[in-house]
């Protein structure tokens, strides 16, 4: 068989790297049980028959053999040495292995590498030092710590280079305790580090973060006498940098006697990460006037950290900098130039310098998706990352993210899914980065529950994939869950600000006031109180579980108040029933200087219409515009309708819709509409009700509004009509849900919910209160029973789910204790009713938060003054 044809003569392979990249993780355990090589699938061409000058090796002496494999690496034709490797029947000689493995790892010959290795392994009970440091190298560099473990393990002599690729090769697979664990065994063995030891213990450290073991590492440094090594001391900046100690990384770096362009990076890129911007900045400056040279990683970190200044004159500055010194047509740095512009929301910019660019990676493609995603235009992101795909480049794993984060926007899950297969397809699932976008755009679709499955298989969990659980419940309406997540939470992950808001919120919609509190007591051991968003989700959180007490103590501290700390007092002064607190309220506000904005205006309105003042509702509209210049929206609007409704004025509401800028909605109408339900206003009810039901056709609330005006004016085949219509929408019930708090747990009931394990106390409880309402002669008890009858409108708006928890309530606290309802719907005439006499009864207070306000029922009375 003729031979293959004679490769190409190589130089001899440089000196090799003392370290590598790593590409796949060792196991995570230290120390394995040495094993024996396996090869896997080739991908180095090997001849099935020898070659012409080879075809007599197996009569040939080892020293032949070996002079032969020697030369074969010399002129790197691998294929031809690792054939005449495995048809041997004697093994080499030490330096002819030492030849192959340099060969191997020079042309990056993963496969014929490990292939050698089993040889290798076969043929020595144990490895030499010269030749365990040279498998060490090519296979730290392969990413094969396993195995460089199991040829460490063999040696049984070992220098500072056979210790320190271990060290450097298991710290950049990730494996950082097991890289500072071998380093400790290193010095117990006796071995002295060197200038190349601790660049990679020092990394290893501040990859951890471990600012302890860096600065034991920083007093080895010392007591070796290595302290003046530029390598080392750069190490050393970098170390403390990443562990946040940039005091102590701006001392070692002022006490360099000598510095290179990468001991000024180091120190430039500290300032970043830590997040002083300006300092770094000036410390770039101070580099040029030492007239140190900066690099292409130098003008990319500056050209980044420019962007976040929000100084777009000084960002210019850096970028004629950069042009001028030679980085226009580098990849990497107009990539950073593309990130500056969109971290000043300059997407024109951006744009021209993205057009320009003659070659584009994945970072450049990236980048502009992410830009217009953070800067409001997520539909653009999307279209990017079609053309990216378009011209055929793989997207990676920050790309996928981006993208993600756009479909959470705009709700586009079927895209959102398409980006989901593609991450699983390509690994990058794995990347938390993903997972978490994953969680953030599966929520704010309303598919929760492929959230929770990507959630369920994370293999690592941080606090952002918590808080976006936790955060996509709530959004999802269900906040039991939120709050059940939020306490698994605690054992394995610190919750910070943005948790605890999610958390709030939770507590704040379930009324679950003593998990609230449990959750604040957490934020002041935390020392988060007075963190971002954290002060006004405490305040909602004590306003909506009918806490104004707490919720007013918790404003007077909170130091820095700003336009939505207001905002929520008002609304709740307003849902307690208190709108003339509210409008006092507003007039402290002004005189803080603090400016109302449109949700100010709001709550105001709503106020007053509640309260029926009609005239200082209409200077508030007014001031709205002329003072603040606020433009109205569509609730504003609805607001003002419902105030002019309410007191009877519909035909002055009716020519207020008419002269409305904007198209009106069902809101507005569904306000006139219920005005004329109040004042039987048959005629122009109908007309409210044309429009109101041509915009939200499967509303159930506005169908009986429309069926209880026919009714109070005996129009009653109009009102068969409606119920009808009803039916055959659908709409006949929706089962209302009321939870109340007992003892520190949540109890829900739906509506004739007959499943709660104490249902026959709580309907006997009920059936007594209703007989003793009846001894009294309290009208129309009988309306209130639970028993079967027609559907009525406090049976579609309401369910009574109120009355189970109230009876639960009384059940299971003592006398005299406050009981506190929250529903999901409004409290109709009929529990209205009840709920007062039960307050008058049993003698306690019992406060019930519907959809439209709060009612506190106190001696027979309520604190709206209606019935309902």
């Amino acid at each position: 068989m003729p031979p293959p044809p004679t490769a190409k003569p190589h130089p001899n392979p440089p000196p090799l790297l003392l370290l590598a990249p790593l590409r796949s993780p060792p196991a995570r355990h230290l120390a394995p049980r040495c094993r024996r090589l396996s090869s896997s699938t080739t991908c180095v061409a090997v001849s099935p028959s020898p070659p012409s000058e080879a075809s007599s090796s197996a009569s040939a002496t080892p020293s032949d053999t070996s002079a032969a494999l020697r030369a074969l690496c010399a002129h790197g034709q691998l294929p031809q040495a690792l054939w005449l490797l495995e048809s041997s029947p004697d093994p080499p000689d030490e330096d002819a292995y030492v030849a192959l493995f340099h060969l191997c790892e020079w042309r990056r010959a993963a496969d014929a590498g490990m292939r050698a290795c089993e040889h290798a392994d076969a043929a020595h009970p144990s490895f030499g030092l010269r030749l365990g440091n040279a498998m060490l190298s090519m296979l730290v560099r392969f990413g094969e710590a396993w195995h460089a473990w199991g040829v460490f393990a063999k040696m049984p002599e070992r220098d500072v280079f056979s210790w320190n690729i271990m060290v450097g090769g298991y710290g950049k697979a990730g494996f950082l305790e097991e890289a500072l664990d071998l380093y400790h065994r290193m010095l117990w063995a006796g071995v002295r580090p060197d200038v190349y030891t601790f660049p990679c213990v020092l990394r290893t450290c501040g990859g951890v973060p471990d600012l302890r073991m860096g600065r034991e590492v920083h007093a080895h440094v010392l007591r070796f006498g290595l302290g003046a090594e530029v390598d080392v001391l750069n190490s050393l900046v970098t170390m403390y940098a990443k562990c946040g100690d940039v005091r102590a990384a701006r001392k070692v770096f002022d006490g360099m006697a000598l510095t290179d362009c990468i001991s000024w990076n180091a120190m430039i890129a500290g300032h970043f990460e830590n997040h002083e911007r300006e300092a770094g900045l000036e410390l770039f400056l101070s580099m040029l006037e030492n007239e140190v040279q900066p690099n292409l990683m130098t003008i990319t970190s500056v050209t980044v950290a420019s962007g976040l200044l929000s100084d777009l004159d000084f960002a210019k500055e850096i970028h004629a900098l950069a042009v001028k010194r030679g980085f226009a047509a580098d990849v990497a740095f107009c990539n950073s130039l593309i990130q500056m512009y969109t971290s000043l929301g300059r997407m024109g910019e951006a744009c021209t310098i993205f057009s320009r660019m003659e070659t584009r990676d994945a970072m450049s493609w990236t980048a502009m998706i992410s830009g217009y995603e953070k800067n409001g235009s997520p539909d653009k992101a999307l279209e990017m990352y079609a053309l990216m795909e378009v011209n055929d480049v793989s997207p990676d794993d920050v790309t996928i993210a981006s993208a993600l984060a756009a479909c959470a926007s705009l709700g586009r899950v079927d895209v959102g899914i398409k980006l989901h297969e593609i991450a699983t397809s390509k690994g990058f699932i794995r990347y938390i980065v993903v997972a978490n976008a994953l969680l953030e755009m599966y929520s704010k679709s309303k598919h929760i529950d492929k959230a929770i499955e990507v959630f369920k298989y994370m293999p690592e969990k941080d606090v952002i994939s918590w808080s976006s659980m936790i955060a996509g419940f709530c959004f999802n309406h269900k906040c039991f869950e939120a709050l059940f997540c939020f306490r698994h939470m605690l054992a394995d992950v610190k919750p910070n600000s943005v948790t605890f808001i999610a958390a709030f919120a939770a507590c704040a919609a379930t009324g679950s006031l003593r998990w609230g509190k449990e959750i604040h007591a957490h934020v002041l051991r935390r020392g988060l109180s007075s963190e971002g968003y954290v002060p006004n989700a405490l305040l909602d959180l004590y306003v909506k579980c009918g806490q104004t007490g707490y919720a007013w103590s918790q404003f007077s501290v909170h130091g820095e108040k700003d336009v939505v700390s207001w905002n929520i007092m008002l609304a709740g002064f307003v849902a307690h029933g208190h709108g003339d607190i509210a409008l006092s309220f507003f007039d402290e506000m002004l005189e803080t200087g603090e400016q109302p904005d449109e949700v100010t205006f709001v709550a105001l309105l709503c106020g007053c219409s509640r309260a029926g003042m009609v005239s200082q509702g209409w200077e508030l509209f007014h001031r709205m515009t002329e003072e603040y210049s606020i433009v109205p929206n569509l609730k504003h609007y609805a607001c003002m309708v419902d105030l002019l409704s309410r007191v009877g004025r519909l035909t002055e509401a009716h020519d207020f819709i008419n002269r409305m800028p904007i198209t009106p909605d069902a809101a507005v109408w569904g306000a006139l509409l219920n005005g004329c339900r109040i004042h039987r206003h048959t005629e122009l009810g109908e007309l409210a009700a044309k429009f109101v039901l041509e915009l939200e056709p499967n509303d159930a609330g506005y169908h009986v509004l429309l069926s209880d005006l026919y009714a109070d004016a005996g129009k009653w085949a109009e009102v068969a009509r409606v119920r009808k219509t009803m039916r055959e929408k659908g709409l006949e019930q929706d089962y209302g849900c009321s939870w109340v708090e007992v003892k520190g747990d949540i109890h829900a009931f739906l509506t004739d919910d007959e499943s709660h394990p104490q249902i026959k106390e709580i309907n006997a409880v009920l059936h007594s209160i209703y007989e003793r309402m009846k001894a009294s002669g309290f009208d129309s008890v009988e309306s209130y029973s639970l028993e079967d009858k027609e559907v009525s409108k406090d049976d579609v708006l309401c369910g009574h789910s109120e009355r189970l928890a109230v009876a639960f309530g009384l059940i299971n606290t003592t006398p005299g204790t406050s009981i506190f309802v929250t529903k999901n719907q409004y409290t109709c005439q009929s529990c209205h009713g009840i709920l007062s006499m039960i307050s008058k009864i049993v003698r306690r207070e019992i406060t019930v938060r519907d959809t439209k306000e709060f009612h506190h029922f106190r001696d027979g009375s309520c604190s709206c003054g209606g019935s309902g």
